[in-house]
């Protein structure tokens, strides 16, 4: 059975939330694939724009293993050449984003 991916309903600028921009080293997957290094450009806790030099598609589903974590499963939203919008299936908490964001600073 497949998770469903949660939203947060709060709306920021016509964002879900606010981002923060960030140059955050990443490892990334498709399920029954290899992992392989990208990079997030910005982050918030419901999702974020990812740089890679994979083509992704819109609905991809992946697992993104952020640093010092476990990989974590995400959702492509859109796709622009080699960046992607995505979202967590679910929400990172905010200390996990204020400690991703202190040791990537």
């Amino acid at each position: 059975m497949r998770a469903k991916f949660q939203i947060d309903p709060v709306r920021n600028d016509g964002r879900l939330v606010e981002r923060c921009a960030a140059l955050i080293p990443v490892k990334l997957r498709r399920p029954g694939e290899n992992w392989f290094k990208s990079q997030i450009s910005d982050i918030s806790i419901t999702g974020f724009r990812l740089q890679s030099f994979m083509k992704l598609n819109m609905h991809d589903e992946l697992w993104i293993m952020l640093p010092g974590f476990e990989g974590r499963r995400v959702r492509v939203m859109w796709t622009r050449g080699h960046e992607s919008g995505c979202i967590f299936e679910r929400p990172l908490h905010p200390a996990i984003l204020d400690h991703i964001l202190k040791i990537c600073a």
